[in-house]
């Protein structure tokens, strides 16, 4: 059965399938990343995850994977194939797709940034389904973004496109390690929560989950810190929607995991401060921790798509 390989790899583990022409799951795996023994040791668990991949389908589905996709952490240069950057991986300037290539006996690999790789199945298969302009904004320890047009995803110039964590939403207001000062990310991402209610409940355990438990139970302070993030979060979509109008917009992450706690006042706070803008569809993202490995399937099928011109399903 002909099928491709779709691998996501994290900061603590790597989700892999065997995905079929229909976007069928064939096959399932899990392993940690291991980068606590350091960058060149990740490389090699990459490469003897994906050749171990490959050697699943030729034994059980009759032939190896027809191609792989594989998305990443940090600064991607997904068209010359390497990963420039990780800090949480500790690599700089890693030849992946080429080793890749090496290691899966020159099948094609296609090698993506971990976000727009989740906003690009999100915006394909999951809550984007259909619609034309997408924005894909994930809400975890940072906040970055995915910007979808007519079924691709924007990489920008150098590999920037859609970092909307770093939008200024506070000027002078709390730096950030991006080397700027009141960055959204520091207001409104799950770890800026976590650490503000930490900070006014004195407990140090506490997090953006607690929070929103609190939230709902009517406390005061819980509040406060909930609709300062809202707040936030609000001013840095609607500059979004203002330079790109997208007709979704998607959030996922952590955060997102409040539900209508959070997506309530959300709608509400953007609602009041658009004015000439077009108000978009605010919806939760779909398809949870699973984004980037199906998103790295539908790489690996567009790259044959556009190899061999053979039409695929998705």
């Amino acid at each position: 059965m002909r099928h491709v390989i779709a691998l996501d790899v994290g900061g603590t583990g790597m989700k892999a399938a065997l995905v079929g022409a229909s976007g069928e799951l064939l096959h399932q795996a899990r392993r940690a990343t291991g980068r606590e023994r350091g960058p060149d040791a990740v490389v090699e668990g990459i490469l003897d995850f994906a050749a171990d991949l490959r050697a699943y389908g030729a034994e059980h589905l009759g032939e190896p994977a027809s191609a792989a996709g594989v998305a990443v952490p940090g600064i991607v240069d997904a068209e010359r194939g390497i990963a420039a950057y990780a800090a949480n991986l500790g690599w700089r300037d890693v030849p992946l797709r080429a080793l890749l290539t090496e290691r899966l006996a020159g099948a094609p690999v296609a090698l993506g940034h971990d976000v727009r790789t989740g906003g690009l199945a999100e915006g394909r298969i999951g809550a984007g389904r259909g619609a034309d302009r997408f924005l894909f904004v994930p809400l975890g320890t940072g906040i970055a973004g995915a910007i979808g047009i007519a079924g691709r995803v924007e990489a920008g110039a150098h590999g920037f496109a859609g970092e909307i964590g770093h939008i200024v939403v506070r000027p002078g207001g709390t730096p950030c390690p991006c080397g700027q000062h009141g960055c959204l990310e520091r207001y409104a991402s799950a770890a800026a929560v976590s650490e503000a209610w930490a900070a006014a409940c004195a407990d140090p355990d506490a997090d953006a989950a607690d929070c929103a438990k609190a939230v709902r139970s009517g406390d005061p302070r819980a509040v406060q810190v909930w609709q300062t993030a809202v707040d936030a979060l609000a001013d840095g979509l609607v500059t979004a929607l203002t330079l790109l109008d997208p007709r979704t917009l998607i959030i996922g992450g952590g955060l997102a995991e409040a539900g209508e706690t959070l997506f309530t006042p959300l709608r509400d706070a953007v609602r009041q401060r658009i004015t000439f803008q077009k108000l978009p569809t605010i919806v939760p993202a779909a398809l949870g921790d699973t984004a980037g490995c199906l998103g790295a399937g539908l790489l690996a099928w567009d790259l044959l798509t556009t190899t061999d011109g053979t039409e695929v399903a998705t």
